[in-house]
């Protein structure tokens, strides 16, 4: 075990705390569920096969699963692509888009935890894992990796769809959407 107060090692751990949370080059995946307008929420923008709120709960599923296989001994193993997707016919109701959102923000709290507990070894996996490559910062990684790519994804397709708030639309925003209805 590597002593407790190195300051690579704190330093580590914060900057994977800094990254779950805060996107530096993108905004968070939480930033990009802000002000979802719940009409929207079972809308499937053109030419994507999943809602709003299935693309959310991927993620939110994907992040669990992944927390859950780094602290669970007895983790037992889904099936990939099937069980981290809703199935298409799945409609939220306003209640399951809160729920939702509220456990992706709760797990990222308990991802944080894990990260800061001093009794984390980084780079060594738990014995349950199946590889010892699946350390836990390379598993946190996939995590920040998967949330930023689908947190990109969903302001787009905010985007697209037009479902960002006034107050949040940018100035290459407006330029994009005075742009494309000059065309």
């Amino acid at each position: 075990m590597i002593g407790l107060m190195d300051p690579d090692i704190a330093a580590t751990r914060n900057e994977l705390v800094l990254h779950l949370f805060a996107g530096d080059a993108h905004q968070s995946f939480l930033d990009s569920v802000v002000d979802f307008p719940v009409a929207a929420i079972n809308l499937r923008p053109p030419n994507v096969g999943y809602t709003f709120w299935q693309l959310v709960e991927h993620v939110r599923f994907c992040q669990y699963d992944m927390l859950d296989y780094l602290r669970n001994p007895a983790y037992r193993e889904v099936v990939f692509p099937d069980d981290y997707w809703p199935e298409p016919q799945i409609l939220a109701s306003e209640q399951q888009w809160v729920d939702t959102v509220a456990a992706f923000a709760n797990d990222l709290k308990a991802v944080e935890t894990f990260v800061q507990d001093a009794g984390t070894d980084l780079w060594v996996a738990a014995a349950h894992a199946w590889e010892p490559a699946h350390t836990p910062l390379r598993t946190v990684m996939v995590m920040i990796d998967h949330n930023a790519y689908h947190g990109g994804e969903m302001g787009i397709l905010r985007q697209v769809m037009n479902l960002w708030p006034q107050s949040r639309i940018d100035t290459f925003t407006v330029h994009a959407i005075d742009t494309q209805n000059r065309l």
